[in-house]
């Protein structure tokens, strides 16, 4: 019975107070409930947003140690999904820039080195990363530390046709397979050695499909990431930008 009268005390108070103070009132008595529903709506319609906008990447490709140009870059990105007849709204191509890789302490780009091979690194560890465009000096990087995988094995298993066509383009690089880096870090005394192998590893884009057309004054290599998950795509990618 003394619950049944608070109750309808409760009722009546409320019945009199005006509209401030009737929002005042709930605010008062409920704001934890509400606060609590609050971050429950809000954790249900981020999760909603997320499942209705997430979208399939096809692809990750990085370009390192080359700037392109908004066109290039439009090609590069959205012009590749269009070749695969793609949904842009379900469907992209994950296209990281600004990475840099070098070792002349002169270079404007040196500072940003740390940070590049930091997130180059985390990328292909996670298996995120697939396809790279980029310079003669990051193409040794990449290769000599075993990154790229063998593109005349790849594209003769994928498209024999393809490969005919882009065999004069392959480039060969050296890869070490093992060295005494460490070993002459540690004692300058020690001469340095290395066990090493090499196989085409790039394919020079600056002498055939779009990038060709691009008016890069360098040289622009192209590799697959050996562990990538997407080897398909990628070859489908360099059949695009190639053709």
């Amino acid at each position: 019975m003394n619950r049944n009268r608070k109750k309808s005390q409760e009722q009546e108070t409320f019945k009199a107070l005006d509209g401030r103070q009737k929002l005042q009132y709930i605010w008062d008595y409920y704001k934890l409930p509400l606060a609590v529903l609050c971050i429950f709506l809000y954790i249900i319609g981020y999760s909603l947003y997320g499942h209705f906008t997430h979208k399939e990447t096809l692809l990750c490709t990085a370009l390192v140690n080359v700037s392109a140009g908004e066109a290039l870059t439009e090609q590069l990105n959205t012009g590749f999904l269009d070749f695969t007849g793609a949904d842009r709204k379900k469907e992209q191509l994950e296209l990281y820039t600004g990475l840099y890789l070098t070792d002349d302490e002169n270079s404007p780009y040196h500072e940003y080195t740390y940070a590049s091979r930091m997130k180059i690194l985390a990328a292909i560890n996670n298996k995120e990363l697939d396809v790279v465009l980029m310079n003669k000096e990051a193409f040794d990087s990449f290769s000599q530390n075993g990154y790229l995988c063998n593109l005349e094995e790849l594209l003769a298993a994928e498209d024999t046709a393809l490969y005919n066509q882009l065999k004069p383009y392959l480039i060969t690089n050296t890869i070490i397979l093992e060295d005494n880096s460490v070993d002459t870090v540690l004692d300058p005394s020690v001469a340095y050695e290395a066990v090493t192998e090499e196989y085409p590893v790039g394919l020079d884009l600056s002498q055939t499909g779009r990038v060709s057309k691009a008016g890069f004054d360098d040289a622009v290599y192209l590799g697959i990431v050996s562990n990538s998950l997407r080897k398909d795509a990628a070859v489908n990618y360099i059949r695009y930008l190639t053709e």
